[in-house]
């Protein structure tokens, strides 16, 4: 971060530009990522005293602390323009009037000095409060001249258990705030916080029941200015004990969150009242450049995690021999599958992942959405160094969970369905047809990607994401029109999202988000529904994925899973084979159950939502509000479908559309 003087700061801002620094030997961090109408101060946050202070000063350090606002910069941090206060409001309180700033002796009935301040102790913290108030007319100086008006968020926070009474989450003080021309805001603002929900914690926001807003930032910024609303807000210390000073992280967590919610959403209704423009979206206020933090970090995640992909350790290298072996042994014998040796140290692993810098990245929800991932990554290391052991099943229940009573439900109903007369096609096409049919696909659609047979996979066909290339397995067969639906399962939305992710500037969508799997594979059923290539068959062997991973959790036994999917089900000896194998391999596998739960929730979510932006790379749904917002913001490349992701179901309904329907 730089240093610069309080000149300085002011001549960058005069010019619109963007910097980040300390000012006057650190007494206050300037941050302007971009010049966005609304600015955020934490002026309580810091606790430096300076030393020809510290001799005479009477409260210790827990003193101290207790009457600051620790962690108000964190609840800020996410914007594109801040101020944050360094020095200890006991050397001067920046929500004071420059010559009230300096406490004589006491303060909240303690006495802070051993004796009074010299003249020229007061006259250099009073230069320092001079210099902040200065930069900050200079900045609103600017937003007004760029946007007419602008808003600004005083944040502080306040001790509750000294108040005898039940007291809100949130106060808003609007004792200095003109409530006849900007009190719709405030209103606004107190719904906002009012929606935010922290763990084991009940919130409430309200208007002056504890403060009034009576500070001197509001006081200073309605002095000088005639077209900026400031909102002075309180914070109930629920993140932290107030007495020890000790955070709890997971609540703060969840309030920067919410915080940034309530704030970007406020700010974006004030300027669509207030502002040049009608139209204005909250990302449209935030930051539109990736931070050097983010980016770096985002560079050491991938480049830890890039080499650990499931499947590439899952799929047994010995898949043909053991099936030739299975039915030599009339199917009553466990296949002996083996692995790839893994080239990873788990425990170096897992070590590096927590250690990585999340914490400097400023963001709250881009900062959410890496440590989703850097769970999600330590759980899927114990996934694949359990390979082959006893440990692995419940690992992969861990990861991927298993199939609940709605999801057995919804695999019976399809099960149930009888057969749809010309759904069966009987001419079959080889894998030789499939790859070429593949590549003039992939030509038509503009996709630059590798396609080539494979002996060591055991679906019919899958993308690896590294090398972007499409493995068909050489012993599979197709009919026309699953080599259709295959198209647009596997190039249209895999190797598609895969293409789009090496376009991004961070490499976390290629490694996949959180949810990646079920998120992934449900968008790609759908995309064979939308083009109207799927079929009764192929929703039938999704269901049986689903009664499959039910049959592996339950008798734990190879042959017995696949007798129960032959006599029971009706399946063919291969079919059986192949469904039996996919949940047993590694050590039992439950992820199949994830396709039609998957479909079921890309389908519900397409009746209300565009889905165009899950193909930005391997994204989930746990985190596509935020995926939504950063391609608002210009942080990612804004995907381009190769096809019409929009179901525009045909009337009257056919038995394929009913079917659908009827999962819930």
């Amino acid at each position: 971060m730089l240093t610069l003087s309080e000149k300085e700061c002011i001549a960058l801002i005069n010019r619109g530009e963007c910097f980040q620094a300390e000012v006057e030997d650190g007494a206050f961090i300037v941050k302007i990522d971009d010049y966005s109408p609304m600015v955020c101060t934490a002026i309580h946050n810091g606790h430096r005293l300076r030393d020809d202070l510290k001799k005479s000063f009477l409260l210790s350090k827990e003193e101290r602390f207790y009457e600051e606002d620790p962690y108000t910069d964190e609840l800020i941090s996410s914007f594109p323009i801040v101020l944050i206060g360094n020095d200890s409001r006991f050397e001067y309180d920046l929500n004071r009037a420059k010559t009230l700033s300096t406490y004589y002796k006491t303060a909240w009935n303690k006495q802070v000095w051993e004796k009074p301040l010299s003249t020229k102790q007061r006259a250099f913290s009073h230069a320092k409060h001079e210099s902040f108030y200065n930069v900050l007319e200079a900045i609103i100086a600017r937003l007004e001249m760029l946007f007419k008006n602008s808003i600004v968020f005083d944040m502080h926070s306040y001790n509750h258990q000294r108040i005898a009474k039940d007291t809100p989450t949130f106060n808003i003080g609007s004792g200095q705030i003109d409530v006849e021309r900007w009190g719709s805001i405030s209103h606004y603002f107190e719904r906002e916080l009012n929606k935010i929900a922290l763990p084991n914690l009940d919130v409430r926001a309200a208007t002056d029941e504890v403060f009034q807003g009576r500070g001197y930032l509001i006081a200073h910024i309605n002095a000088h200015f005639d077209n900026t609303l400031v909102l002075p807000v309180e914070v109930k210390k629920v993140f932290m004990d107030e007495t020890s000073g000790e955070v709890y992280p997971l609540v703060l967590e969840e309030l920067k969150a919410g915080v940034k919610h309530a704030i970007s959403e406020t700010a974006a209704h004030f300027m669509r009242r207030f502002g040049k423009r009608k139209t204005v979206s909250n990302a449209e206020l935030l930051s539109s450049s990736l931070s050097p933090e983010l980016v770096e970090l985002d560079k050491q995640l991938y480049g830890l995690c890039r080499s650990v992909e499931t499947l590439r350790f899952i799929n047994p290298v010995n898949i043909a021999s053991e099936r030739k072996n299975f039915f030599g042994k009339k199917a009553l014998i466990t296949p002996d599958f083996s692995y790839k040796q893994l080239n990873i140290n788990p425990y170096q692993f897992r070590e590096q992942l927590y250690k990585l810098p999340v914490e400097q990245v400023m963001d709250a929800d881009i900062q959410q959405l890496y440590r989703h991932v850097i769970d999600n990554m330590a759980t899927k290391i114990d996934l694949i160094s359990s390979i082959g052991s006893d440990d692995f099943v419940y690992n992969s229940l861990k990861y991927y969970g298993q199939p609940d009573k709605n999801d057995l439900a919804n695999a019976e109903f399809i099960l149930r369905a009888p057969e749809i007369e010309g759904d069966d096609e009987p001419e079959l096409h080889s894998a030789d047809v499939a790859v070429e049919l593949f590549k003039e696909k992939a030509k038509e659609w503009g996709l630059k990607c590798k396609i080539e047979k494979s002996s060591r996979i055991v679906a019919k066909a899958m993308v690896d994401n590294d090398k972007a290339c499409l493995l068909i397995n050489k012993e599979a067969s197709f009919t026309s029109k699953e080599l259709v639906a295959f198209a647009y399962h596997e190039l249209g939305v895999h190797m598609l999202t895969t293409v789009n992710a090496k376009r991004q500037k961070l490499k976390v969508f290629s490694l996949g988000l959180s949810g990646n799997t079920q998120t992934q594979e449900g968008l790609a059923i759908y995309s064979e529904y939308c083009s109207g290539n799927l079929t009764l068959s192929r929703l039938k062997t999704l269901a049986l994925r689903v009664v499959a991973v039910n049959l592996m959790l339950q008798h734990r036994d190879f042959p017995v899973t696949y007798q129960a999917l032959v006599k029971d089900y009706g399946v063919s000896c291969e079919q059986a084979f192949t469904l039996t194998t996919r949940v047993y391999r590694g050590g039992g596998f439950t992820k199949d159950y994830l396709y039609l739960k998957g479909f079921r929730d890309i389908h519900t979510l397409g009746k209300t939502t565009k889905l165009d932006n899950l193909l930005v790379g391997k994204t989930g749904l746990l985190d596509l509000p935020t995926v939504n917002e950063m391609v608002g913001r210009n942080l990612l490349v804004k995907p381009v479908s190769l096809f019409e992701l929009q179901l525009k179901p045909p009337q009257p309904l056919s038995i394929i559309d009913y079917l659908v329907s009827g999962i819930r």
